[in-house]
């Protein structure tokens, strides 16, 4: 069974940090492209960040220069540093892996980011 755990989300102050983690189990992590997404109140999810199996990666042009997506195969986790946080980054945010078939995914329950003074 494919589990996806989300972790390390909170509530942090305007230009703090967060670091999300994300355990995967039930997959060949190695291979799997992963990705963050995020979905604020009242609006659609949408993408974070990407990385693929070689390391490659992708982001929102809204949180480039401030997130940074990583893995590590090893323990089977993909991380979100998240700097520089703003109001606007609160939301509820999703790991995300490819599935077995193309354009199927599977998803964690999520882990809510709040940013406020």
């Amino acid at each position: 069974q494919v589990q996806l755990v989300e972790s390390g989300g909170g509530l942090v102050q305007p230009g703090g940090s967060l670091r999300l983690a994300c355990a995967a189990s039930g997959i060949i992590f190695r291979i799997k492209t992963m990705g963050w997404y995020r979905q604020a109140p009242g609006k659609q999810r949408e993408l974070v960040a990407l990385i693929h199996p070689g390391g490659s990666t992708n982001y929102a042009d809204s949180v480039k220069g401030r997130f940074t997506i990583s893995r590590d195969n090893a323990k089977n986790t993909v991380y979100l540093q998240m700097n520089s946080l703003k109001p606007e980054d609160t939301a509820v945010y999703y790991c995300n892996s490819e599935g077995p078939v193309y354009g199927s995914y599977y998803w964690g329950k999520g882990t809510l980011v709040t940013v406020s003074s």
